[in-house]
Protein backbone atom coordinates (compact mmCIF):
# COMPACT_ATOMS: atom_id res chain seq x y z
CA UNK A 1 0.00 0.00 0.00
CA UNK A 2 1.35 3.09 -0.97
CA UNK A 3 1.73 6.15 2.47
CA UNK A 4 -0.66 8.54 -0.04
CA UNK A 5 -3.47 5.99 0.45
CA UNK A 6 -3.57 6.55 4.53
CA UNK A 7 -3.90 10.07 4.53
CA UNK A 8 -6.76 11.09 6.22
CA UNK A 9 -9.25 14.09 5.09
CA UNK A 10 -10.85 15.97 8.37
CA UNK A 11 -13.50 18.56 7.18
CA UNK A 12 -13.84 21.47 9.05
CA UNK A 13 -11.00 21.21 11.30
CA UNK A 14 -9.40 23.06 13.15
CA UNK A 15 -12.18 25.33 11.47
CA UNK A 16 -15.18 25.66 9.40
CA UNK A 17 -14.19 25.62 5.78
CA UNK A 18 -11.19 23.88 6.41
CA UNK A 19 -10.26 20.54 5.04
CA UNK A 20 -7.52 19.54 7.36
CA UNK A 21 -5.08 16.81 5.86
CA UNK A 22 -3.77 14.27 8.47
CA UNK A 23 -0.49 12.58 8.27
CA UNK A 24 -0.53 10.88 11.44
CA UNK A 25 -2.16 7.92 10.18
CA UNK A 26 1.26 7.67 7.89
CA UNK A 27 3.24 7.79 10.84
CA UNK A 28 1.46 4.47 12.31
CA UNK A 29 2.51 2.26 9.51
CA UNK A 30 6.33 1.14 9.42
CA UNK A 31 5.95 0.54 5.87
CA UNK A 32 4.75 3.42 4.80
CA UNK A 33 6.89 5.73 7.38
CA UNK A 34 9.56 4.09 6.38
CA UNK A 35 8.74 5.03 2.36
CA UNK A 36 8.44 8.20 3.26
CA UNK A 37 11.29 9.16 5.56
CA UNK A 38 13.13 7.64 2.76
CA UNK A 39 11.63 9.96 0.30
CA UNK A 40 12.19 13.14 2.38
CA UNK A 41 15.72 11.62 3.10
CA UNK A 42 16.40 11.86 -1.18
CA UNK A 43 15.30 15.41 -0.80
CA UNK A 44 17.20 16.54 1.60
CA UNK A 45 20.46 15.13 0.92
CA UNK A 46 20.96 17.44 -2.02
CA UNK A 47 20.69 20.87 -0.50
CA UNK A 48 23.78 20.55 1.86
CA UNK A 49 21.56 21.43 4.74
CA UNK A 50 23.76 21.71 8.37
CA UNK A 51 20.19 21.81 10.26
CA UNK A 52 16.69 20.81 10.09
CA UNK A 53 13.95 23.76 11.48
CA UNK A 54 10.94 22.12 12.43
CA UNK A 55 7.51 23.61 14.05
CA UNK A 56 5.83 22.16 16.06
CA UNK A 57 4.23 19.73 16.60
CA UNK A 58 4.16 17.17 13.22
CA UNK A 59 7.15 18.99 11.93
CA UNK A 60 9.36 17.96 14.78
CA UNK A 61 7.86 14.27 14.17
CA UNK A 62 9.23 14.86 10.55
CA UNK A 63 12.03 16.13 11.43
CA UNK A 64 13.65 14.18 14.13
CA UNK A 65 14.53 10.85 12.26
CA UNK A 66 15.26 12.86 9.24
CA UNK A 67 17.99 14.84 11.63
CA UNK A 68 19.36 11.36 12.50
CA UNK A 69 19.37 9.76 9.19
CA UNK A 70 21.66 12.81 7.75
CA UNK A 71 23.32 13.72 11.32
CA UNK A 72 22.80 16.99 11.15
CA UNK A 73 20.93 19.32 14.04
CA UNK A 74 17.24 19.39 14.41
CA UNK A 75 16.22 23.42 15.80
CA UNK A 76 12.19 22.82 17.38
CA UNK A 77 10.28 26.08 16.64
CA UNK A 78 7.59 25.92 19.61
CA UNK A 79 4.37 27.37 20.37
CA UNK A 80 4.63 30.81 22.31
CA UNK A 81 5.76 29.89 26.19
CA UNK A 82 6.85 26.47 25.75
CA UNK A 83 10.85 28.16 25.62
CA UNK A 84 13.51 29.17 28.66
CA UNK A 85 14.55 32.90 27.85
CA UNK A 86 15.37 34.26 25.82
CA UNK A 87 13.83 33.47 22.82
CA UNK A 88 12.89 35.39 19.30
CA UNK A 89 9.26 35.29 18.42
CA UNK A 90 7.51 35.64 15.17
CA UNK A 91 3.79 36.39 14.32
CA UNK A 92 2.22 34.94 11.46
CA UNK A 93 -1.35 34.64 9.84
CA UNK A 94 -3.05 30.92 8.62
CA UNK A 95 -6.30 30.17 6.99
CA UNK A 96 -8.17 30.31 10.47
CA UNK A 97 -6.20 32.99 12.47
CA UNK A 98 -3.08 34.41 13.46
CA UNK A 99 -0.66 32.62 15.71
CA UNK A 100 3.23 32.98 16.41
CA UNK A 101 6.48 30.82 16.75
CA UNK A 102 9.32 31.18 19.28
CA UNK A 103 13.06 29.67 18.64
CA UNK A 104 15.56 30.37 21.01
CA UNK A 105 17.93 33.08 20.68
CA UNK A 106 21.10 31.04 21.29
CA UNK A 107 20.80 28.83 19.00
CA UNK A 108 24.09 28.38 16.98
CA UNK A 109 22.82 28.97 13.24
CA UNK A 110 24.99 31.99 11.68
CA UNK A 111 26.05 30.77 8.55
CA UNK A 112 24.40 27.67 8.66
CA UNK A 113 22.60 26.20 5.64
CA UNK A 114 18.97 25.56 7.18
CA UNK A 115 15.78 23.51 5.33
CA UNK A 116 12.30 24.12 7.19
CA UNK A 117 10.68 20.88 7.61
CA UNK A 118 6.94 19.88 7.91
CA UNK A 119 4.01 18.07 7.17
CA UNK A 120 2.03 20.27 4.88
CA UNK A 121 2.22 23.68 3.05
CA UNK A 122 -1.00 25.62 2.83
CA UNK A 123 -0.79 29.00 2.90
CA UNK A 124 3.00 29.44 3.64
CA UNK A 125 2.75 31.25 7.07
CA UNK A 126 3.80 29.00 9.36
CA UNK A 127 7.32 28.04 7.24
CA UNK A 128 7.36 31.39 6.46
CA UNK A 129 7.64 32.47 10.69
CA UNK A 130 10.13 29.69 10.64
CA UNK A 131 12.33 31.19 8.09
CA UNK A 132 12.40 34.32 9.29
CA UNK A 133 13.05 33.42 12.32
CA UNK A 134 16.59 31.62 11.13
CA UNK A 135 17.48 34.34 9.25
CA UNK A 136 17.02 36.63 12.28
CA UNK A 137 19.69 34.14 13.65
CA UNK A 138 22.14 34.61 10.32
CA UNK A 139 20.95 31.42 8.94
CA UNK A 140 20.94 30.48 5.05
CA UNK A 141 17.34 29.35 4.44
CA UNK A 142 17.87 26.72 1.60
CA UNK A 143 15.42 24.90 1.47
CA UNK A 144 11.49 24.10 2.65
CA UNK A 145 10.63 20.16 2.82
CA UNK A 146 7.05 18.85 3.25
CA UNK A 147 5.24 15.33 2.69
CA UNK A 148 2.17 17.49 0.99
CA UNK A 149 1.64 20.41 -0.85
CA UNK A 150 -1.89 21.98 -1.13
CA UNK A 151 -1.01 23.96 -4.52
CA UNK A 152 -4.29 26.17 -4.73
CA UNK A 153 -3.81 27.81 -1.21
CA UNK A 154 -0.78 29.37 -2.67
CA UNK A 155 1.87 28.51 0.34
CA UNK A 156 4.60 28.08 -2.35
CA UNK A 157 4.26 31.78 -3.46
CA UNK A 158 4.73 33.43 -0.36
CA UNK A 159 7.99 32.33 0.20
CA UNK A 160 11.56 33.60 -0.30
CA UNK A 161 12.78 31.58 -2.99
CA UNK A 162 15.31 33.37 -4.15
CA UNK A 163 18.14 31.07 -2.61
CA UNK A 164 15.66 28.22 -1.56
CA UNK A 165 13.60 25.58 -2.95
CA UNK A 166 10.50 24.04 -2.42
CA UNK A 167 10.72 20.03 -2.04
CA UNK A 168 7.10 17.86 -1.75
CA UNK A 169 6.71 14.35 -1.87
CA UNK A 170 2.90 15.03 -3.05
CA UNK A 171 1.00 18.02 -4.76
CA UNK A 172 -2.43 17.93 -4.28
Amino acid sequence: MAWTELLREVPDFPAPGVLFRDVLPVMSDPDAWHEVLDGMEALLKATGAEALLAPEARGFLIAAPLADRLTIGLVPVRKPGKLPRPILREAYSLEYGDNQLEIEATVPLAGKRVVVVDDVLATGGTVTACARLAQRLSADVVGYAFLIELKALGGRDKLDLRTAEVMSLLVL
